[in-house]
């Protein structure tokens, strides 16, 4: 009986322990989709497992510094998803088909990682497989917990208070993404560092508009 063979021309399995660089991801990323717009299921399929990770990432960049007032609670919100699956241990990251129909301006999201990649660049070569079963579930489950309670304090109206956990976040999807127990260890003072700072000046600048308008009526 005569039998072909047909050619495995799928990709190799990555060995255990490597990961690619998160810039190397988001250059893949940009490169994939070089129309007008996509939707996010589109980018969500083409991310499969690195999609926690890779969304966290690109929601927490922009939190890193300063911000236009109210833009932190919209990222927040879309932080809870992520967070949520995390805390789950689900790999993919899940949308509902509405949401999956949502098309992104591709010329935003590349603007976004050409600010990204460079600056990840520098700072990639201290990040690499380490530790890496603090990566995984059960111990995903602190990490979604850590990264909501983060979305949270991004949703409150804190003047100034968006770069400390945007910061945290970023450093969470890094270690995700790069499978580096060792820095997911390290958010967990940023997370007890970026709450005390967020919380600190926000006071100060409450405290401070409230004496402001007293001395007004005054």
């Amino acid at each position: 009986m005569e039998t072909t063979a047909r050619m495995d021309t799928s990709a190799p399995p990555e060995p255990p322990g490597h990961a690619p660089p998160a810039s190397e991801l988001l250059t893949e990323l940009a490169d994939a989709f070089p129309g007008e717009s996509v939707t996010v299921g589109d980018l969500l399929d083409r991310l499969d497992s690195r999609a926690n990770g890779v969304v966290l990432l690109v929601l927490a960049l922009p939190m890193c510094i300063p911000n236009v007032p109210g833009i932190s609670t919209i990222f927040g919100f879309l932080m809870i998803a992520p967070a949520v699956q995390l805390l789950l241990g689900q790999h993919k990251l899940w949308a509902p088909a509405r949401v999956r129909a949502w098309r992104v301006d591709s010329q935003a999201l590349l603007k976004t990682f050409g600010v990204a990649i460079p600056a990840l660049k520098r700072v990639e070569y201290l990040i690499k497989p380490r530790l890496e079963f603090l990566t995984r579930f059960p111990f995903t489950i602190y990490i979604g917990l850590q990264t909501l309670f983060m979305a949270f304090v991004l949703i409150l109206p804190i003047p100034l208070g968006n770069w400390p956990p945007g910061i945290t976040v970023a450093l969470t999807a890094l270690a995700l993404l790069q499978r580096d127990g060792a820095l997911l260890l390290a958010t967990i003072a940023a997370c007890a560092l970026s709450t005390y700072i967020a919380f600190t000046v926000g006071a100060a600048v409450f405290a401070g508009l409230l004496h402001w308008m007293q001395s007004l009526l005054n």
